[in-house]
């Protein structure tokens, strides 16, 4: 290629001096450049003298509303409170009225009206709703939407200047209202007719708005919710604002208690209460909270379980007897064990544990077609995996010692044996050969527990009987009629988990009195669960108990298979929670706000 630089210094010198300086850049450039360049600079310099002299740019003005959502939650907190508190003052308006009357279910609302045609409005029909508000946005001075839930349902609310009716201003009834309040909406059912898609959203075309209760605090965004276990379960209140499923847990948890109170009224059985408190912690195998009586000066137990009360009433002569309430049991919290916790327990007279087997298979198999549509479920452990339950009728039977020889490969000892020491030592070689740890005390109870735990237990994934239990596993339980050294009990489990225990019942005093004293062994041993003996409790065998079938059912536990929670916390209201160290307590609104308190009685405040 034939190079382009001045092939002498005559015709170098000759083109230098064609060249112009361009003062700006410092450079050399050709005269038509240098032109160029001026020209431009010239149009951008005129430019910039016009931008100076343009008046500045209005902003867009921002709402309040807009502006609070730049704020910290304990800014907007404090903002909050001390505009509250003005209303408070001035009463214009009240932000805590006494009553607003309702006419409508949301609900009911949404159902009847949901076929209105775009564009139609039903003005002749009075809709009074209470609802809490989720969204606002405004479009100019005269048209504001709301979006509002009440009983798990949800509408828009539209709200036009010129639809207003009350005495009120319609933008003094709108400047106080925030997202989470309480408010009241009088007006009239219809569609609206939006310009850029065919179908309108269902509404309450507002004539009114009252608040009702004003939300003093940010609530969580849409977008991020409110996730935090932790948080959640402390402050229930604001997990069922937030999150729909929370709400539809305690619903389907109320399902579940109706059916079962249905089921056992519908056969004649009576609902009873009995004690909370009791002198003696027995009735199931566990370690008991302890409470102190100050009249009386007394310890008592927060009952572990209502078995011995029911079964006196059964003496007595209410031979169909039920109760579904709290336990509280002194023992380690985890996912599936809450300190105090509901069972549902019935008693039945001239019943077995047979006849109670069968009516476990009716009222379970009901209860999940009931609250599901049919007798199938899906259940997701912490760990992934992913059970397939069907619930259907017949239940699998295992018998307990038979499955163990056969997962264990050792032959045990003969059913009137497991209570012996040398049992005791066949058991310790048994879980030291298959490297299962058991901890202390190590009773014969105990180890055959863990065994079954071990290798049982896990394999119960649809709804299993497990049968034949030892006597000393079951201190309440009648002894087998066939199989010497067990009894007539049963456990049922389903995804690994024990939902139901049940036995024909032990109404011999004499052998009351004997299974009373092996527990009692088993406390002296270390076995803070065992039970003590309760000599009411022999006194009312004494008067005849009748041939009778017991059982008792984990309701939390239930709740949680048929609502996919592998967590007890989250089908329990309010679960018992650690103590929140080092948490410094956040000032309350009327701190904020600088309210001082009312003297009463003739109390000063100091």
């Amino acid at each position: 290629m034939a190079s382009a630089q001045p092939s002498n210094p005559e015709e170098a010198s000759s083109s230098l001096q064609n060249l112009h300086l361009d003062e700006i850049t410092g450079e050399r450039v050709s005269k038509t450049e240098l032109k160029k360049r001026q020209k431009q600079r010239q149009v951008e310099a005129k430019k910039a003298e016009k931008a100076a002299a343009a008046p500045p740019k209005a902003k867009k003005a921002s709402t309040a509303e807009q502006d609070e959502m730049e704020l910290t939650p304990n800014q907007y907190f404090e903002i909050r409170s001390r505009a509250i508190n003005r209303l408070r003052e001035t009463h214009q308006p009240n932000p805590y009225p006494h009553k607003f009357q309702v006419n409508t279910d949301l609900r009911e609302f949404v159902k009847k009206y949901q076929d209105i045609k775009t564009g139609q409005h039903l003005k002749d029909v009075e809709i009074r709703i209470g609802a809490r508000i989720y969204t606002k946005r405004a479009s100019g001075n005269n048209l504001i939407f709301y979006d509002v839930r009440a009983e798990g349902a949800r509408i828009q609310i539209m709200c036009q200047s010129q639809e207003s009716t009350s005495s009120v201003p319609f933008q003094e009834q709108h400047e106080h209202l925030r997202r989470g309040d309480i408010i009241g909406i009088k007006g009239y059912p219809g569609r609206t007719n939006p310009k850029n898609r065919d179908e309108g959203e269902l509404s309450i075309f507002a004539q009114e708005v009252i608040l009702l209760s004003p939300c003093l605090h940010q609530l969580p965004g849409e977008h991020y919710g409110f996730k935090d276990q932790e948080q959640r379960h402390r402050r229930r209140y604001l997990d069922l604002i937030i999150n729909e499923g929370t709400r539809n847990t305690f619903i389907t948890r109320a399902k579940i208690v109706r059916y079962i109170r249905r089921f056992f009224d519908d056969r004649d059985f009576i609902e009873v209460e009995t004690p909370m408190m009791n002198q003696i912690a027995g009735g199931a195998t566990a370690k008991p909270f302890t409470t102190f009586h100050n009249e009386y000066g007394q310890e008592l137990f927060m009952r572990v379980a209502p078995e011995l009360y029911l079964k006196e009433l059964i003496v007595g002569g209410l031979e169909r007897v039920y109760e579904i309430g709290r336990q509280f049991r002194n023992e380690g919290a985890d996912l599936t064990h809450n300190p105090e916790f509901t069972t549902c327990e019935f008693y039945q007279a001239f019943a077995d544990v047979y006849d109670v087997m069968d009516m476990t298979e009716d009222l379970v198999s009901g209860l999940v077609q009931h609250v599901t549509g049919g007798y199938n479920t899906t259940f997701h452990t912490q760990t992934g995996e992913t059970f397939e339950v069907n619930w259907a009728k017949p239940w699998k039977r295992v018998e307990m010692i038979p499955a163990l020889e056969e997962a264990v490969g050792e032959q045990f000892p003969p059913g009137d044996q497991l209570h012996t020491q040398e049992t005791n030592d066949f058991l310790k070689r048994v879980l030291e050969k298959v490297n299962v740890q058991c901890s202390p005390p190590m009773t014969n109870a105990r180890m055959i527990d863990k065994l079954v735990g071990e290798f049982i237990e896990e394999k119960c994934i649809n709804p299993t009987f497990i049968t034949g239990h030892p006597q000393m596993m079951s201190p309440l339980a009648k002894y087998h009629r066939s199989q010497n050294g067990l009894c007539e009990r049963f456990e049922a489990f389903v995804c690994k988990k024990e939902i139901v225990n049940a036995y024909t019942e032990l109404n011999d005093p004499f052998d009351q009195r004997l299974r009373f004293e092996e527990q009692a062994n088993q406390k002296a041993q270390g076995d803070d669960e065992a039970q003590l003996v309760d000599h009411t409790f022999l006194d009312a065998l004494e008067h005849a108990l009748p041939p009778t079938g017991g059982w008792g059912m984990g309701v939390d536990r239930m709740v949680m298979f048929l609502t996919d929670n592998y967590s007890i916390r989250e089908v329990l209201t309010f679960p018992f929670m650690k103590e929140e160290k080092n948490v410094k307590p956040k000032p309350a609104a009327a701190e904020v706000a600088g309210v001082e308190p009312m003297p009463v009685e003739d109390i000063t405040h100091t």
